[in-house]
């Protein structure tokens, strides 16, 4: 539905979406506000691609040769120069926005010039809270908040699953890291944004029910091993210098230390271990992070450059708003 007053571009991403992106392509369809709806496909060779022509919504498609996760399809529409609009809203394919989901961020950002992100109520099938933004723990790992306000508040940063961020500033921010592949790239956008002068806020009213996990497996080996990679390269990026190190050093001395305790020992025979405390994982973490230090320390040195107010300050933020640790 797009019309004379159509001020955002809602972004699906979706790969092998072929059993819920129709939902979700219905409730984007049924929204009280005009808009453009862009389909961003991964490469889907489930019959997702004859699922998006068919469907009445009639979204444009942007497909990809290959699966570049979320974070690279959301960069990928970007470098298309895909959004003119005043507003770009991220949104899961497995995702199910109410009707007035789009009307409560667009007017929570009119409320707030200073917010250049407002984020959603994400909600499961059975109801319970997901997540209504997400804060930082002290060693910078991201975490969903779930205690629920009355009217929008202030958060650290959203979840990229439902948002709605004002184009300029996202791309005025660097835009999103592509090479995440997925995790993190929400927090690390939210940190660049407030690093920026920006604030991030949370709308309650904008409600979304999720279908956690439908396109990624959560506690999965690949789960852990981007969600470890991708904390720890979003410290070197947007941190300051002193956490990044400590928490990298931190991350390299359990992962010495963790054959030597009795508990862990030969983790990868033990089927309750963790994956992301056996040491083959974390082994591959350090090494990937390693190959990359050289370019995240470019992008850190671009990060700095884009930044209009320190990294300690936004540090503190990060420690004194909805922090849960």
């Amino acid at each position: 539905m797009t019309g004379p007053m159509t001020r955002s571009t809602i972004v699906v991403v979706t790969w092998r979406g072929k059993g819920h992106v129709s939902a979700c392509l219905d409730a984007v369809a049924a929204q009280t506000r005009p808009h453009r709806l862009l389909v961003v496909d991964n490469a889907s060779d489930d019959g997702t691609e004859e699922i998006l022509a068919a469907h009445p919504a009639r979204p444009e498609v942007l497909r990809l040769p290959t699966n570049t996760g979320y974070a690279g399809a959301l960069a990928a529409v970007d470098r298309h120069a895909a959004v003119g609009t005043e507003f770009t809203a991220w949104l899961n394919d497995d995702a199910e926005p109410a009707p007035d989901w789009l009307a409560a961020l667009e007017d929570a950002l009119d409320q707030d010039e200073q917010a250049a992100a407002a984020g959603s109520r994400m909600a499961g099938l059975d109801g319970a809270v997901l997540s209504i933004g997400v804060g930082l723990t002290a060693d910078g790992h991201g975490v969903d908040l779930v205690d629920e306000a009355a009217g929008p508040r202030p958060v650290f940063g959203f979840c990229g699953g439902a948002v709605l961020l004002r184009t300029e500033a996202l791309r005025h921010a660097g835009g999103v890291p592509a090479r995440f592949f997925c995790y993190y790239e929400d927090t690390d956008t939210a940190w660049r944004l407030r690093l920026a002068n920006h604030t991030i806020v949370s709308v309650p009213t904008a409600r979304v029910t999720h279908r956690h996990g439908a396109s990624t497996q959560p506690g999965s080996r690949l789960f852990h091993l981007w969600n470890e990679r991708n904390r720890l390269a979003m410290l070197i990026r947007c941190a300051p210098g002193g956490v990044a190190v400590r928490e990298v050093a931190r991350f390299a001395a359990i992962t010495a230390l963790l054959p030597l305790r009795r508990l862990a020992r030969r983790p990868e025979r033990r089927p309750g271990t963790p994956w992301n405390f056996r040491v083959r994982l974390r082994l591959r973490v350090l090494g990937e992070l390693a190959g990359s230090l050289p370019q995240l320390l470019r992008e850190r040195k671009a990060v700095t450059d884009l930044a209009e107010i320190p990294r300690s300050a936004v540090w503190r933020v990060a420690r004194s708003l909805n922090s849960p640790g």
